[in-house]
């Protein structure tokens, strides 16, 4: 007589499943192996949001069209939001908090502060990097974005004649005071991070987790030293001016702004319309934006960062809700290495020494090889589109 194997049936589940993500801004990740908070892989850049700095050239958004981006970017599953003081002097923070506060999310919401910059020309003794001032600094922060406790907070620059534990320590006094979860830094070479962590480990005080900092596919100098100190840290990397000041645009975009009189930013210089050179990248991001199926060069822009190292989250600003959702497609975008490497032979980039000698460690030199047969060790790769654990 033969028996019939029983069938398993698996345990019913505690709780049902959460409903599927309404985009790929709702599939949040752990921000760094130092900090156990999981947050949208894009952040939202709160520089544009404000009315105050038009005339500078970064143009201005009022009340109305600033809830609107909030909103989509919210609806959309986004938590992660990076303001500062002095953004729009201090206009941007006043609309993220009145925003937060009157659709109830404040407690959802991560902050990734930033309070070294005088938000009034000219008082320069008011607001400082060191911590001298930094109590009224933090306190005047949260009455403005209206929180009790803003999540990450960055240093926002590092300063010559500034002592590493002189910071560590106000940060540490600040965790200690319930006003901050975790701290960043921004704009510093990397060994003043290395060394200020380094005395924050020995003094058991609170280290940096998240390092911010300009990188785009143009402007690569960030991978010399900032990301092989980020992978040794535990730091997650937030990349800003990600789409080079909006220099990542098509022909026929450029024609349109042309047609119409918008143009572009021209805080960082009065040139809007691009070279000859930042035209060869837009046309391969194009070209790999035809191969992966999307019409927006910039969402492979940002795409190509985030697979370039694990924890990164690209700050994403503009205006423009629809702009808005353009650059979520980074999140759906798989970049082949050959992609990749297609994309690095525009621009080309000099690692300098002794990169360009020892390498950057993801593979073995070959001066190493000639002495034997040597396994490699796999770098700690990041979540791409695709991934099994990034589709659960």
């Amino acid at each position: 007589m033969s028996s019939t194997p029983s069938k398993t049936t698996e345990p019913l589940p505690l709780l049902p499943p959460h409903p599927p993500p309404p985009t790929g801004l709702a599939r949040y990740r752990l921000l760094s192996p130092r900090a156990g908070v999981h947050v949208s892989p894009i952040q939202l850049g709160g520089l544009s949001i404000g009315d105050q700095w038009n005339d500078i050239g970064l143009g201005s958004m009022d009340k109305e069209a600033s809830f609107k981006l909030l909103d989509a970017y919210y609806d959309a599953g986004g938590n992660f939001i990076d303001i500062a003081n002095n953004y729009q002097d201090g206009s941007s923070e006043v609309y993220i908090g009145e925003w937060a506060e009157k659709r109830g999310i404040r407690d959802r919401l991560f902050l990734t502060t930033k309070a070294s910059h005088p938000p009034i020309p000219y008082k320069l003794g008011a607001k400082s990097d060191t911590f001298f001032m930094h109590p009224l600094t933090v306190h005047e922060q949260l009455h403005g974005a209206r929180q009790e406790c803003p999540r990450p907070q960055n240093l926002l620059r590092w300063k010559q004649c500034q002592i590493s534990s002189s910071v560590i320590s106000g940060f540490a006094q600040e965790a200690s005071d319930g006003l901050r979860r975790s701290f960043g830094i921004s704009d510093t070479p990397a060994w003043v991070v290395a060394k200020a962590n380094a005395y924050a480990r020995a003094n058991s005080l609170t280290p940096f987790v998240i390092y911010q900092g300009h990188w785009n596919l143009m402007e690569r100098s960030f991978e010399r030293d900032i990301i092989p100190m980020a992978r040794s840290e535990g730091l997650a990397l937030a990349p800003w001016n990600v789409l080079a000041s909006g220099k990542f645009r098509s022909d026929a975009e450029e024609a349109r702004r042309l047609e119409s009189g918008e143009k572009g930013r021209t805080l960082l210089g009065a040139r809007w319309l691009r070279n000859e050179q930042e035209k060869k990248v837009c046309a391969a991001l194009e070209k790999v934006a035809n191969e992966v199926g999307t019409q927006h060069i910039t969402a492979v822009a940002i795409a190509y960062l985030m697979h370039k190292a694990p924890f990164v989250f690209p700050i994403v600003g503009g205006r423009k809700v629809e702009h808005l959702h353009a650059n979520l497609e980074a999140l759906d975008i798989s970049l082949s290495d050959e992609q990749i490497q297609y994309l690095e032979s525009v621009v080309p980039f000099d690692p300098g020494f002794p990169n360009n000698m020892i390498g950057d460690g993801s593979t073995h030199r070959d001066v190493w090889k000639a002495s034997g047969h040597i396994s490699e060790t796999p770098l700690l790769r990041p979540i791409v589109h695709g991934d099994a654990h990034d589709r659960k």
